[in-house]
């Protein structure tokens, strides 16, 4: 099995953040990404990595980040380790693949979330109010069901838990109308470009969530984008409205860790080995089946 990357140690550059799945360092004006091989679930980071998962997630952005080009302007400067500054190329076997060197932006506090099916929190919240995020949507909807036109859903990050989200309204006023109204607009055509590419690849994105930042005035798309960790795939030919999708994304492991005794608050349990590759083969196919590659 593929050795993967739990977490790095690079010396030479200043940590500015570890995340849930992600090592950043700070290169001045310029940040390096690494994507580890850890997986998250309920807000927890799992004891257990997923092979490829890293390479498949950095590899997928940078197809993305090229793909939408057209549209809008992203933050990617280069993934090839050649490209990345003289003492970074000693940890060549750990970097290559996974990492992104990036412009540095200043990052714009929300979660940009495009709906075209109605599942996750969009579909309990529907449930439970006939609404998302206060929009209004007809009534008798069903579990997965594709929606008329998208909707722009943001959210903001909590400190402790789960996104929350918010009205369009409540981020108008978070970051004001005009640039508000231009992200809203940009990520609903990215999603659309993205969303209509997808599905000829048998694959529909029934929801995804992007992020964005400003360098001189000017809108970056940033992070990661329309990957397993930040949407749902789900297999055209076994779309079913009604009930819940397979998919290639980490919902596999959520319902996995939903059938075990784990109570959510204490730490995660480890992964099976059978759940752990085959996690790892649904990344894997999620990036061939859109890039028509391999890793």
């Amino acid at each position: 099995m593929e050795e993967t990357l739990n977490k790095t140690e690079i010396k030479e550059f200043p940590l500015y953040k570890r995340g849930k799945v992600r090592d950043i360092y700070d290169l001045d004006d310029k940040l390096l990404i690494i994507a580890t091989d850890r997986i998250s679930a309920f807000d927890f980071v799992l004891p257990s990595t997923i092979p490829f998962k890293g390479k498949v997630l950095t590899q997928l952005s940078k197809f993305w980040f090229d793909y939408l080009s057209p549209i809008c302007k992203n933050h990617l400067i280069s993934t090839e380790i050649n490209d990345f500054p003289k003492e970074l190329h000693f940890y060549k076997e750990i970097l290559e693949k996974r990492t992104m060197l990036v412009k540095k932006t200043n990052v714009i506090p929300i979660e940009c979330v495009v709906r075209g099916y109605l599942a996750g929190s969009g579909w309990k919240e529907y449930a439970s109010t006939g609404k998302i995020c206060n929009i209004m949507l007809p009534k008798g909807l069903r579990q997965a069901e594709k929606l008329s036109t998208p909707i722009f859903t943001p959210a903001i990050k909590s400190e402790h838990g789960h996104d929350i989200n918010i009205s369009f309204q409540k981020m108008k006023k978070l970051i004001g109308s005009k640039l508000a109204e231009k992200i809203k607009n940009l990520s609903l055509l990215i999603y659309q470009k993205a969303a209509s590419y997808a599905i000829s690849k048998g694959i529909i994105i029934a929801d995804t969530k992007f992020e964005f930042g400003l360098l001189n005035d000017d809108l970056f798309l940033i992070d990661e984008v329309l990957t397993p960790d930040s949407s749902r795939f789900w297999p055209e030919k076994d779309y079913q409205p009604g009930k819940p999708q397979p998919s290639f994304d980490k919902q596999f492991v959520r319902d996995y860790l939903e059938k075990t005794n784990w109570d959510k608050k204490s730490p995660p349990p480890p992964l099976p080995i059978d759940i752990i590759e085959k996690t790892s083969e649904k990344y894997l196919e999620a990036y061939y089946r859109i890039t028509g590659k391999k890793l």
